[in-house]
């Protein structure tokens, strides 16, 4: 038997493992890192395993159609890349790789303000491909304008305003690496660009974001008065947090702990998808991100009111092992396995995954 180089991943199973030996070991930790010791990254997954696939014999299934609309636009599964930044950190392909692949597979791709390559750039390497562009609010409110007429100007169609990270949370996968960001990584999105701040500071008795104003839901009015395109929650973890963000005009919102990475303990995103789902009701789409690794995750969360789901993790793995071919592969064989397990549990297309298609694992 040929022995498996370092760049090759047969199935979604030695994805991470392969990915792990082509990038080293500071980069490893930021890709891994989780807030506090790393609770909420795994109760994400913990939380699909609650849940068990009831399969259906003799259903007739001759086809499966894994296609869908996301606020109108056509996709061929219902998964999209989840807003990852620095992917230039792990591949010379970065975001461009991303985007190339994610639009041969027919997905939905998100960009993170903190790409590596510019608005500009993931645009022209996929001029075809549906994209949205991740907010991060600046601090000055020029900046963020300018942000989001660029995504316009450059094609995206919504605005992904990421709501959870007035401070980036405590990582301490990174801090025992000692993982900075390296002063000569651009931000593809201009030297104006800033992440969120680190933490709060010190200030007298008391401590301070460093944000004035405050970030407050009333930044969704401004962001209304700044474009027409439809405007995305990220983030969102509580009923009534959904309830708000459509008040204020939001077209869909993702159900997100940010991947385990901003606040230690809190609740696993798939753990508050019903509710969230119910709470938004016909108002707004609702998606999901957070521990989805396989077909049968991404089954379950349809079931339980998302739409869509976002993958983070797996395309930085993909990217890692292989550059754009890898995240290529890596949507091939996600589909793959999400069409083997809508044919086992007998749905040959999305609007058929429901409710009774899962119930309760055995305790």
């Amino acid at each position: 038997m040929a022995k498996r180089t370092a760049g090759e991943f047969r199935s979604l199973s030695d994805l991470e493992e392969v990915a792990s030996r082509k990038v080293g070991p500071k980069v490893w930790s930021y890709l891994e890192s989780a807030a506090g010791t790393g609770t909420t990254e795994r109760a994400n997954r913990a939380a699909f395993d609650r849940w068990t696939v009831l399969p259906r014999v003799l259903a007739g299934i001759r086809t499966v159609d894994l296609g869908t609309k996301l606020l109108g636009t056509e996709v061929r599964m219902p998964v999209f890349v989840a807003p990852t930044a620095y992917q230039g950190l792990v591949h010379p392909d970065g975001e461009v790789g991303t985007a190339r692949a994610a639009a041969r597979a027919g997905l939905l791709a998100l960009f993170s303000t903190l790409s590596t390559r510019s608005l500009e750039e993931i645009s022209s390497a996929r001029p075809l491909g549906p994209r949205w562009f991740q907010l991060y609010l600046q601090p000055e409110w020029t900046t963020t304008a300018e942000l989001v007429r660029r995504a316009e100007r450059a094609g995206f169609t919504a605005i992904v305003l990421t709501a959870d990270v007035p401070v980036l949370g405590v990582r301490d996968g990174q801090l025992r690496t000692g993982f900075a960001i390296d002063s000569t990584l651009p931000v593809g999105s201009g030297p104006d660009v800033v992440p969120p701040p680190r933490g709060p500071e010190p200030a007298g008795e008391k401590w301070t974001l460093g944000r004035e104003p405050a970030e407050s839901w009333e930044v969704m009015d401004r962001l209304r008065e700044t474009t027409r395109l439809p405007i995305v929650v990220k983030g969102i973890l509580t009923a009534a947090d959904a309830r708000r963000a459509v008040d204020y005009g939001a077209r869909a919102v993702i159900v997100s702990n940010h991947g385990g990475r901003q606040l230690d303990r809190a609740p696993a995103s798939l753990s508050v998808l019903a509710d969230v789902a119910g709470a938004v009701g016909a108002g707004a789409e609702v998606y999901l991100d957070g521990g989805v690794r396989r077909g049968s995750d991404i089954l379950i969360a349809l079931a339980l009111g998302a739409r869509a789901v976002g993958v983070g993790r797996p395309v930085l793995w993909a990217l890692a092992a292989g550059g754009e071919a890898g995240v290529g592969r890596y949507f091939s064989l996600l589909a793959s396995d999400l069409a083997t397990t809508m044919a086992l549990a007998g749905r040959s297309a999305v609007p058929e995954v429901d409710r009774t298609a899962i119930a309760p694992a055995p305790v």
